[in-house]
């Protein structure tokens, strides 16, 4: 064994699945980091008050977007699914390309914008991990991806580096038709992996999967009905909407405090930009060196139950000292947690489920209910800043939902260890 084996706990053969794994996550999230800062200053641009009105707007996207996802998966066969997904949304970004070089600075094409990023980040990346949901079984995932999930902060790395150095040269235009572009080698790299599930993966002879050749059986509200008919589901539902309230509540804290400090747009984007090279680097050295090790040693329930315990503290933290290098560090150990930690636990918990909720109940927890929740958070947050009481009761109630939160990460582990039994699941 290598030792880069021995680094990401892979096994002979596992080693070419896990590097394509990794190459996968790294051109998503290259292209997409590359356009976060560039969306982050689009929702400033129109009043960080206005927020909750683009995050309903994103969920009133969703809305229309699931169904029509659910409609195309019982069409397409599902080894070839996120060709067509992926293909879609490289035309939508050539599309907005087109716009911006010929309508530059217009405020309803950014809030439009705003709206598509924040759709098309949680379809592409949810459609990558049913794949490799797909592409594993149970014990290759939870040995190989947290270092998989390396490729994602790798990307985040990448990405705001690569947009820094091009932007002046490209502009916005030319950034998306890049991004565009990188979408083209995930659909080699997936019918490499897919050629591999069937001789040493999750499809592998004696293996009990279903076979990619086919769609995925149901009508387009299929994944709603199988989530709300399952109890283990349901509580991913929950541990999502518990997820995007802490978020949320940092997101917009983060943005108001950054409009007040930073007047200067340019001022703004170098901020962000900041911010997310921090978050991308601390996770992709908790990836490759920690999280395979806490995964292996303590199990899912470790990976779902430990970060929002230190969100709680953080929320604590900002109660006492609402200052802005607090609320910095608070942020990054958050997303640095969910990027190396919670991501790799939630997609191992889809792991042992069949083909339907891997594609569309997962798609509906990932997309409707992930944005269903940034919608009702904003709204939440809007509503306590009407009260008047300051940063203080927001970071309380904050300090709250991540403790509930918490404790239902240890559940979900708990049931996904012992094993998962078919009343949990649901018919």
């Amino acid at each position: 064994m290598s030792p880069l084996h021995r680094a990401i706990h892979a096994r002979a053969g596992e080693l070419a699945p896990a590097l394509a794994a990794f190459a996968l996550l790294l051109c998503l999230f290259s292209g997409y980091f590359m356009l976060r800062p560039v969306r982050e200053t689009m929702g400033i641009a129109g009043g960080v008050e206005n927020l909750q009105w683009l995050f309903s707007a994103t969920f009133i996207a969703m809305l229309v977007a699931v169904p029509a996802f659910g409609w195309l998966n019982a069409r397409v066969p599902r080894r070839v699914f996120l060709d067509w997904v992926y293909l879609f949304f490289a035309s939508h970004l050539l599309a907005f390309a087109w716009l911006l070089w010929r309508i530059p600075d217009p405020l309803w094409t950014a809030r439009a914008f705003y709206v598509w990023l924040s759709v098309y980040n949680l379809f592409v990346v949810s459609l990558a991990w049913s794949l490799l949901a797909d592409v594993f079984d149970r014990q290759q995932a939870k040995r190989l991806f947290p270092a998989i999930a390396a490729g994602a902060s790798l990307g985040g790395l990448l990405g705001p580096l690569a947009g820094g150095l091009l932007a002046g040269h490209l502009g916005a235009a030319g950034l998306l038709m890049l991004a565009a572009a990188l979408l083209l080698p995930t659909l080699l790299l997936r019918r490499w992996l897919m050629a591999w599930r069937a001789t040493d993966g999750a499809g592998r002879p004696g293996a009990e999967t279903e076979p990619p050749e086919r769609p995925v059986p149901g009508n387009p509200f299929a994944g709603i009905g199988l989530v709300l008919g399952s109890p283990y589901l349901l509580g991913i539902c929950a541990f999502v909407l518990l997820l995007t309230c802490t978020s949320t509540f940092l997101y917009f804290e983060q943005a108001r405090r950054v409009a007040e400090l930073f007047p200067d747009r340019t001022q703004q984007l170098r901020v962000f930009s900041l911010l997310d090279f921090a978050v991308q680097a601390l996770s992709l050295a908790c990836q490759l060196f920690v999280a395979g090790r806490v995964a292996q040693r303590f199990g899912v329930t470790a990976l779902l139950g430990a970060v929002p315990l230190l969100v709680a503290l953080g929320f604590l933290a900002l109660a006492l000292l609402p200052q802005f290098a607090v609320l910095a560090v608070v942020m990054v150990v958050r997303r640095v947690g969910e990027y190396a930690f919670i991501r790799p636990g939630r997609e191992m918990l889809f792991v042992p489920l069949g083909a339907q909720r891997k594609y569309r109940a997962k798609n509906v927890i990932d997309t409707l209910v992930y944005r269903g929740g940034d919608a009702m958070s904003a709204w939440l947050k809007t509503l306590l800043d009407a009260i008047g009481l300051g940063a203080a009761l927001v970071a309380l109630v904050g300090a709250g939902i991540a403790l509930a939160w918490s404790l239902l990460g240890w559940r979900l582990g708990r049931w996904h260890e012992r094993g998962i039994t078919a009343q949990e699941v649901g018919p």
